[in-house]
């Protein structure tokens, strides 16, 4: 297993930072896209994939949770938009997002591959997405995505913990730190984030069905659509997608029909 990772510098603070170091893996690069409803383990699956792959984790959630806590520095005119519609609890829209992630372009470039997190959320932002890609002559590999049933979706979401410092991601049952409220890693404070309360759980859920769920037919039409179920620990969930991913790859489907791995 490859224990490297990639410097996510660009990706979290802008155009004008730059990364310590790109590593390239010495196989050719996974260039990865995740799906699934809130709450389904994302985060934690693309910690271990990137872990694994020497890709970069690109997340969205995390660029907008870096935005809001570097009070020190001038956003960008794209990021002082999206931090605007946050500050009043509004959705940021599809074409702003799409203008973050255009900032960020040479991550996608990356040499090591990425594992895209949190986007695209809608039809329109993967269509955008599928011509950048075109554009840079870049191509994905797979689009994985995440199922679970809504009543376990909603225990998942209502009992994670967030750290306030480098933002690990715990459970109050299935996942608990050593310490009550304290994380593992670095010692910072875990939180519960105010879209992981049980009562947002149900919005979050009907948002996600109607502007994400048709990503899934998108992607199977393309022939990339990759099912895992996500019962089960976190390792035995990484293990199923890791075998999904090998299969694909040892197979050469990067252009037939979508594959479903049922567990």
């Amino acid at each position: 297993m490859n224990m490297r990772e990639n410097d996510r510098a660009a990706w979290l603070y802008g155009p004008l930072a730059r990364c310590r170091a790109v590593f390239a893996t010495k196989s050719v690069p996974w260039r990865i896209v995740l799906l699934g409803p809130p709450g389904v383990g994302k985060g934690t699956q693309a910690a271990f994939l990137t872990q694994q792959l020497g890709a970069c984790h690109l997340s969205t959630g995390d660029v907008f949770r870096a935005a809001r806590s570097q009070r020190d520095k001038t956003p960008s005119p794209v990021m002082a938009a999206a931090l605007e519609y946050m500050s009043h609890g509004h959705l940021v829209p599809d074409e702003i997002v799409w203008q973050m992630v255009c900032e960020r372009v040479t991550c996608l470039r990356c040499q090591g591959g990425f594992v895209l997190d949190g986007f695209p959320r809608t039809l329109a932002q993967a269509d955008s997405l599928r011509k950048l890609m075109e554009k840079e002559q870049l191509k994905l590999d797979a689009v994985v995505n995440y199922v679970l049933p809504p009543a376990e979706i909603v225990a998942r979401i209502s009992g994670r913990r967030t750290c306030d410092k480098c933002k690990a991601i715990f459970h109050v049952t299935s996942q608990p730190p050593l310490l009550q409220g304290i994380c593992d890693h670095c010692g910072g404070r875990l939180y519960q984030r105010e879209d992981d309360h049980p009562e947002s759980s149900a919005v979050r859920l009907d948002a996600y069905e109607k502007s994400t769920a048709p990503l899934i037919q998108f992607y199977r039409n393309r022939g990339l659509l990759v099912t895992v179920v996500a019962t089960g620990s976190p390792s035995e969930i990484f293990q199923r997608t890791a075998t999904a991913l090998q299969a694909r790859r040892e197979s050469g489907q990067a252009l037939r029909p979508a594959t479903s791995v049922a567990y």
